[in-house]
């Protein structure tokens, strides 16, 4: 029998809340049910003028400097939203209408695993609409010197990823991982890798507005060749896993899950959001695909025969 992929949304509203790691301002977000075809749509509660709705889509990305930040045409911005994204992704999440009472995504424990978790806990329902995914037809590849990310096609119906970072301190190295995502597998095997900075870098940070909210609680520290979070990591290759969270969630800005291959060196937020963009702007090298209904039924009838 056919196998066909349905849109999804939760179940029932999310609550969660915390700090902005850049901001320092605590948020308030609900993750609502939306209708199939929504997408991933966000909604500024906390603004009396103008329209809080920001879209997550790649033309909406306004900055990129130490996370993704969408914008509207009001000029109305909601940072560090690639998470966030990351989780709805790789847990199957379509659709959803998200209010947030301030200007960052709360950061949590700095990885996506409170987001899995919650979204687990309260279910996805399945929708009566096939889920469109974005097919990669020929290859877009962005080249920043020795940093570069490309997206090629691939067999199958899901993304596989491909990365290698390379960093001085002996804490990082050169970590390399390949994956194909499976269901259940970023919940798993990515979800709970954080995000991670340098000590020397923190205080340029905060005398830039930035960081205001960072902590050990909420990113992997990194003090010259040392780990400064007493407790270590959480896998041997915590910092490429993380890199590979963030290309997740960057990816999803191109409006829907990507079946094909994602190959990266030192990937970052500016990296992604140019290949989405270039993706975006080569009609050739994409299209929308879903699942056929009526072949799907067709076979299960013809099975029950």
């Amino acid at each position: 029998m056919s196998s066909v992929e349905f849109q999804q949304t939760v179940r029932a509203p999310i609550m969660v809340a915390g700090v902005g790691v850049h901001s320092g301002t605590r948020a308030r977000m609900v993750i609502h049910p939306a209708q199939p075809g929504t997408g991933i749509v966000f909604i500024r509660t906390d603004l009396d003028e103008g329209d809080g709705v920001i879209v997550a889509r790649g033309d909406c990305v306004s900055d990129v400097k130490l996370g993704t930040t969408l914008a509207n045409e009001d000029g109305v911005s909601l940072a560090v939203v690639e998470h966030l994204l990351a989780a709805c992704s790789g847990m199957g999440l379509d659709n959803a209408r998200i209010e947030i009472d301030g200007p960052e995504v709360p950061i949590m424990d700095g990885s996506a695993a409170v987001f899995c978790n919650l979204i687990g806990q309260v279910g996805l329902r399945q929708q009566a609409a096939p889920r469109r995914r974005i097919r990669i037809l020929e290859r877009v590849e962005i080249i920043d010197g020795a940093k570069r990310a490309s997206l090629s096609p691939s067999q199958g119906n899901g993304l596989t990823l491909r990365a290698k970072i390379d960093f001085e301190s002996r804490a990082i190295g050169v970590q390399e991982i390949a994956l194909r995502l499976k269901p259940g597998q970023f919940a798993r095997d990515i979800a709970f890798a954080r995000t991670f900075g340098f000590a020397r870098d923190v205080d340029y940070l905060k005398s830039m507005g930035l960081a205001r909210g960072g902590s050990l609680d909420n990113a992997v520290v990194i003090d010259g060749d040392e780990i400064v979070n007493p407790e270590g990591l959480r896998a041997e290759d915590e910092f490429v896993r993380h890199k590979v969270l963030d290309a997740i969630g960057d990816l999803f800005l191109a409006g829907g899950q990507i079946a094909g291959l994602y190959e990266a060196v030192q990937p970052g937020h500016a990296l992604n959001n140019a290949l989405v963009r270039k993706l975006l702007e080569t009609p050739s090298a994409w299209c929308w695909e879903s699942d056929d209904i009526s072949q799907s039924v067709a076979s299960a009838v013809s099975a029950q025969a």
